[in-house]
């Protein structure tokens, strides 16, 4: 059976969460899966899972925990494009990216829409014009029950994407429509919010290290 050092280390440093250890491995499956397969991951919540939402694009988007040096293809391609030197020049200060994208980062888009239309379906309409079969959409929410990140669970169901909850203990209204849902063992916002950083982390760490180390 396949090593999982981060979550190992997450289990050693957090044993509340050992319950969820078929889900994070379920939760590491899914998002190799769809990164292999040429999809990207669509994260969203509310007020500090908004900052969590771009907290993981952050972390996929650039190195984590390894070097990300891009393939020797790019490397020649960029070569190509802008002769030897800038191109090497400029490969090496790129890194491999892990596409991913928050839909709370935009200020236009979603304010017209929730000024226009209604504020509920701000991220449901952001995952109906970007999400594509092979992507995954990865909600946070304390509650479980953020209607905007239900919309958006419902139209990702709808289009085909594979999806991934990030909750506290109660299952929410966020449960039918998650096909892997991580519920923290905790109640209070606060100590969500203290567990869901730690989860979330060691899962973009094996992540990268899949990617970029095997």
């Amino acid at each position: 059976m396949e090593d999982f050092p981060h979550i190992r280390s997450l289990l050693a440093r957090h044993p509340e969460l050992a319950p969820l250890e078929p889900q994070l491995y379920a939760c590491v499956s899914m998002l190799s899966e769809c990164i292999r397969s040429g999809g990207k991951i669509l994260t969203c919540g509310n007020g500090g899972s908004a900052a969590d939402a771009e907290h993981i694009v952050g972390e996929l988007m650039k190195s984590f925990l390894c070097q990300r040096p891009l393939p020797t293809s790019d490397v020649e391609a960029l070569e190509n494009i802008c002769g030897r030197e800038e191109g090497r020049r400029l490969a090496a200060s790129l890194e491999g990216a892990i596409p991913a994208l928050s839909l709370v980062s935009g200020v236009a888009l979603p304010t017209a829409f929730a000024n226009d239309v209604t504020a509920e379906n701000c991220f449901a309409q952001q995952v109906l014009g970007l999400g594509n079969r092979n992507d995954l959409l990865w909600v946070i929410s304390t509650s479980g029950n953020s209607r905007n990140v239900v919309q958006a669970l419902r139209v990702a169901k709808m289009k085909g994407l594979r999806t991934i909850g990030l909750t506290g203990s109660a299952p929410g209204a966020v449960a039918p429509h998650c096909d892997v849902q991580l519920q923290v063992p905790a109640s209070s916002t606060p100590a969500i919010q203290e567990l869901h950083l730690p989860v979330y982390h060691a899962l973009c760490a094996e992540l990268e290290r899949i990617l970029f180390t095997h």
